[in-house]
């Protein structure tokens, strides 16, 4: 994976999360697809630049905003937003066995 790929994707992510929505509302009010928003922000995809005009477009931000530093854009991550992220970056296999292994320690908690 390419560093410029990289550093686009967590752009994408830290923009996204600051904004409060999710990949999908993201991909529709982009109208691109959700799967395609996740390997972008994984660094998996390259961005054309009509993509990443609707994807600003879809953050309600310019071209401009979406290079200008960050520091105006608090990227502070909840725990379950860091969770989030960390399971985007799995393979789907390893999602759903991460997701059974939660839900079994959330219902053995409530026992």
């Amino acid at each position: 994976m390419s560093k410029i790929r990289k550093d686009t994707g967590d752009r994408l992510r830290a923009l996204r999360l600051a904004a409060g929505l999710t990949q999908e509302k993201l991909a529709e009010r982009a109208e691109l697809h959700t799967t395609y928003i996740g390997q972008v922000e994984r660094g998996e995809k390259n961005l054309t630049i009509e993509s990443l005009s609707r994807l600003c477009g879809g953050l309600d931000i310019t071209l401009a905003q979406f290079f200008a530093p960050m520091s105006a854009v608090d990227t502070t991550l909840t725990p379950a937003e860091e969770a989030y992220k960390l399971l985007q970056s799995r393979p789907p296999k390893e999602q759903k066995a991460l997701l059974d292994l939660l839900q079994n320690l959330l219902y053995y908690k409530n026992i």
